[in-house]
């Protein structure tokens, strides 16, 4: 398997339907339309389309995941969006481009996000082909993981850990929650949409959520280690708004150790499936070398 084609191929597969569903539309909104077109199509690694759409094809095949894989993409725009409004990390560089915020205006960021929010679940239930009880189900994980007790609530986390000195089950609780919700509802759409049975949504589910701990503590590392040039974003930001990091808190040899360990357990659970995982565990060993 050439990983690299494969993943590249996803990624423009990812990108040709997220143009198909993005309708933009040249009416009194149209200031609207052009904030979230901005920020979605502005580049970015598609990970968790990807994800989505390589555990559906591990179970059957991607078509059914697509709305799912796009709306995913969505809510992790939005979530980018509101992330880095002054209220929030107040960054003003995001994948080498200047934030929404900052072409657009604080307010229009905020509305852009929100539509790209509600854009996310139009997308699953205008164009899903699947059973209706599946794309039901499929909606509570994407509802449940965008949510409190998800993304949002390990941003409420990070916001309240500013300043402070955070033990490491809260840390882990916040990166479980804020990068991983949302990764972990790529893997089980896809895996429910392909096809696989609860077992296999479960198992998904596990992989994705130390895929998810070992992509932050990746983060972590860029972020000391990196450039802005590289990145396409501010480093040191966290530093700058006094965060702990797992740096801050584990020191960079540990934090590389624990890097290798968590992307080492998310392909042990996939050991059951042979080689018809053979693109996840490349995807979670690209991960592990990413420089950005």
């Amino acid at each position: 398997m050439d990983f690299l084609a494969e993943f590249e191929a996803k990624i423009n597969l990812a990108n040709q339907f997220l143009q198909k569903f993005f309708l933009k539309k040249e009416n009194h909104q149209m200031s609207v339309y052009d904030a979230m077109e901005y920020s979605l199509f502005s580049g970015g690694k598609r990970i968790r389309p990807v994800l989505c759409m390589a555990c559906a094809e591990m179970f059957g095949n991607a078509e059914d995941a697509m709305p799912f894989a796009c709306a995913i993409e969505m809510i992790h725009t939005y979530s980018l969006i509101h992330d880095d409004l002054p209220c929030m990390d107040d960054d003003d560089l995001r994948r080498g481009k200047p934030t929404n915020h900052i072409v657009f205006g604080e307010a229009m960021a905020v509305l852009s996000g929100d539509a790209l929010l509600n854009l996310a679940f139009e997308t699953v239930l205008n164009h899903s082909k699947a059973a209706p009880q599946l794309v039901l189900e499929g909606l509570k994980i994407m509802a449940e993981s965008s949510g409190t007790e998800g993304m949002i609530g390990g941003q409420v986390i990070d916001l309240e850990s500013e300043g402070k000195q955070t033990d490491s089950v809260t840390l882990m609780a916040m990166h479980v929650h804020k990068t991983g919700a949302l990764m972990m509802a790529a893997a089980k759409t896809g895996a429910l949409m392909g096809g696989g049975s609860k077992e296999d949504v479960l198992n998904m589910e596990k992989f994705a959520r130390y895929l998810g701990v070992a992509f932050q503590i990746k983060d972590d590392i860029l972020d000391v280690e990196s450039s802005a040039e590289i990145l396409g974003k501010p480093i040191g930001s966290d530093k700058n708004n006094e965060k702990t990091t797992f740096v801050t808190l584990y020191g960079i040899e540990q934090s590389r150790k624990m890097l290798e360990d968590y992307t080492q357990n998310a392909i042990d659970t996939l050991a059951e499936y042979g080689e018809r995982a053979a693109f996840l565990k490349e995807l979670a060993l690209f991960l592990l070398q990413r420089d950005r």
